[in-house]
C-alpha cells in the first residue's frame, strides 16, 4: 500500500484561499490545525506544490510585497477543484488505521474549512471500518490458536476503537461543541 499523500490537503487549503508556500506551511506546523496529522517540511511542501503544478491542479503567480521578497502565490485550477471534490467524496475510503488517522482527519479538516457537510464523509468512513471489522471477525472465527489469532484480536480491538472514535467525530464540531452533523 502506498503512503498517504498531502496533495489533496494542499488543494483544500488553496480552495479556501490562494497563498504562498510559507502560509501553507503554517497549517502543517500549527498543532491546532494539521501538525498532529502531517509532519511536513518546507522542502516536502514545495515538492508537493511543484507536483500539483505539473499536474495542472494549481497555478502559481509571482506577487510583490513591500516588506518581503517576491513570492509565488498558488491558487487552485478547475482541474484541482475537481480532484479535490472527488477526494472529499471518496465513496470507499480505506479502513487502514493509518489512513483513517491521516486521510480521514484531513478530509474532515478540509471539509470543515470549506463548509462542506461532514456527515457523509463520516458515514462513508464508518461503513468502510465496519466492513473491515466484520472481515477480521470472520478471519478470527477460522483462526487457529496462536500468534495469528492474537494479531487478529489486536486488529479487531484497533478497528473497534476507531469505530467508537468515528462516532465521536459525528457529534464534535471544530469548536468542541457536541451535536450531530448531517
Amino acid at each position: 500500500m502506498n503512503q498517504p499523500s498531502p496533495d489533496h490537503v494542499v488543494l483544500g487549503l488553496l480552495a479556501a484561499h490562494a497563498c504562498h508556500g510559507y502560509q501553507l506551511l503554517e497549517y502543517f506546523h500549527d498543532p491546532d490545525h494539521l501538525a498532529r496529522v502531517w509532519a511536513m517540511s518546507t522542502s516536502q511542501l514545495y515538492a508537493v506544490l511543484k507536483r500539483l503544478e505539473q499536474q495542472g491542479y494549481v497555478a502559481g503567480r509571482d506577487v510583490a510585497s513591500i516588506d518581503a521578497p517576491i513570492r509565488t502565490e498558488y491558487h487552485l485550477t478547475e482541474a484541482g477543484r475537481t480532484s479535490l471534490y472527488l477526494w472529499l467524496n471518496e465513496k470507499q475510503p480505506s479502513a487502514s488505521i493509518r489512513r483513517v488517522r491521516v486521510e480521514f482527519l484531513s478530509r474532515l479538516y478540509i471539509a470543515r474549512l470549506l463548509n462542506v457537510p461532514t456527515g457523509p464523509i463520516v458515514r462513508r468512513q464508518k461503513a468502510a471500518c465496519q466492513v473491515q471489522q466484520k472481515l477480521l471477525e470472520a478471519q478470527r472465527d477460522e483462526a487457529a490458536p496462536g500468534v495469528g489469532l492474537l494479531a487478529l484480536d489486536f486488529m479487531i480491538a484497533q478497528i473497534s476503537a476507531v469505530l467508537q472514535w468515528i462516532d465521536r467525530c459525528e457529534i464534535v464540531t471544530p469548536d468542541g461543541v457536541e451535536h450531530y452533523e448531517s
